[in-house]
Order: C-alpha cells, then sequence, then structure tokens
C-alpha cells in the first residue's frame, strides 16, 4: 500500500490545509505580511538584529561669519578703550577751552614737567589757588583738566601736561586761571591776578632757570614767559628796591620727584 493520494471513484483528492476559521494558515501568514509594509513596521535582518537607525542632522552653523564678528567686536572695543585712555575727543561738554588749551577728561603723559609761579606783594608771598585749570561737578568729582594746572598737593606748581609737544606761555596760564574760575585774571604793568597796583609800586619779574645762575630779571612782557621744566617765575610788587626773592626748593619732600 503506498501512502500517496486515495482516489476515490477514479479522483485524486489532494489532502486540504488546515484552515484556521474562514482563513488557511498561509493567507493569515500573507496577510500579516502585508500589513506589516503598510503600516511601516520595522523589518528584521537576517540575523534578527534591526537595521541602524539613521539620525537626521541639523544644518551646520556657518563658523566663518561668528568668528570675523567676534574680531569685529573685540577690534571696536579697542578702539574705545584706546580712544578713553588718550583723551581723544574728550572735552568737557560745557567748558570752554582758554587760549587754545582744551580741557580734558585725562591728564596727559605724553608731555609732562613742572614750573613753579610765586607771586610776592610787598614781601609776603601769596600763594596761587590750588586746584586752578582742575574742573569739578557739585559732587567734587573732577570733570576734566586744562593741559595747564594745578594739584593742590603741589602748592605754587604748574602742571604742563599736553598730548603734544607744544610751547605754552605764562599768559595761556592766566587765561586758564580766568576761564575755571569764572573771573579775569589780568597780567599787565599794573595788575596780578586780584592784585591791582598803587601809583607808587612797580612790578618786577624774575625768571630763574634753575641752570644754577639763580633768578634773573625779565624786562619784557611777563605773559611772553616760555614754561620750561623746573623754572622758577618770581612776580614781585614793591613800592621800594625790588629783593631778590625767595628760593623755591625743587628737592623738598612736598616736591620730591616732580
Amino acid at each position: 500500500m503506498g501512502s500517496g493520494p486515495v482516489s476515490i471513484g477514479g479522483d485524486c483528492h489532494r489532502p486540504r490545509p488546515e484552515r484556521l476559521g474562514r482563513y488557511s494558515i498561509s493567507q493569515v501568514s500573507q496577510t500579516r505580511s502585508k500589513a506589516a509594509v503598510r503600516s511601516g513596521a520595522k523589518v528584521r535582518t537576517k540575523s534578527g538584529r534591526r537595521p541602524p537607525v539613521k539620525v537626521k542632522s541639523g544644518p551646520e552653523l556657518p563658523l566663518l561669519p561668528i568668528v570675523v564678528g567676534g574680531i569685529l567686536v573685540v577690534l571696536a572695543v579697542a578702539i574705545i578703550i584706546y580712544s578713553v585712555v588718550n583723551g581723544h575727543g574728550a572735552k568737557g561738554p560745557t567748558v570752554p577751552a582758554a587760549a587754545g588749551i582744551p580741557c580734558d577728561q585725562l591728564e596727559h603723559t605724553q608731555v609732562h614737567y613742572h614750573v613753579a609761579l610765586q607771586i610776592i606783594d610787598q614781601g609776603v608771598v601769596h600763594p596761587i589757588p590750588a586746584g586752578i585749570g582742575i574742573v569739578t561737578d557739585s559732587a567734587g568729582n573732577v570733570s576734566c583738566y586744562y593741559w595747564l594746572h594745578v594739584h593742590p598737593q603741589y602748592p605754587d606748581v604748574i602742571h604742563i601736561e599736553s598730548p603734544a609737544s607744544d610751547k605754552f606761555t605764562l599768559g595761556q596760564f592766566f587765561s586758564v586761571w580766568s576761564a575755571w574760575g569764572g573771573k579775569t585774571q589780568p597780567l599787565d604793568s599794573t595788575h596780578v591776578s586780584t592784585i591791582t597796583l598803587t601809583p607808587d609800586e612797580k612790578l618786577y619779574t624774575y625768571i630763574d632757570a634753575s641752570n644754577g645762575k639763580g633768578p634773573q630779571l625779565f624786562t619784557g612782557d611777563p605773559k611772553t614767559i616760555v614754561l620750561t621744566k623746573h623754572e622758577v617765575i618770581s612776580l614781585e610788587i614793591t613800592s621800594g628796591t625790588p629783593t631778590t626773592p625767595p628760593t623755591f626748593d625743587w628737592n623738598s619732600s612736598t616736591n620730591a620727584g616732580l
């Protein structure tokens, strides 16, 4: 007896596949496969592992514009700092220039030297006001410095601090004094600041150039005297015979280092 299909009545009948409800097992399997494809289900590889997932990266940032922008910002900051430190365009907004000398927010160091000024009336030395040329606000904060000014800690010493190697005169200092104090400070044959000479008085001007020769009588217009390093200018008012003005000590504890 063979194991092949059994013929009944001459017909050969094939064995029927098992049914699962109304559908065969093969039909269910095919239906599931198609459903998985339609729904986007992940397919496993033959080894049973899922294929690697590709990560979609975002757009890359442009590096060059960022670097250039950073450099420009640094340059802008450097220019601002340089301008402030060097006092460019730093004039006080409401303080006018005096005899061509502006009032800057910062002191300069390109040109820096000192001159002493002594005003002597009938043998008595009259100190010049402290702070000439240094403008302050209502709170006492410094607003600006004229290139010619007087620091309170150095009595009777004119500080010449400017950005250029210009020559300055005693007349320009008196102009700064006038602008700073809001009152004219004349310097002529009959006036020295607020002192008015009487008819019997006369003004004598001495210059000590610190060259070892001592005070020398100057007979010209005192406003034209050019200010030079460690020069001592004495304006002596007297009704009698002029005397040698007092010595100004540049090496004193107060003036040491000037």
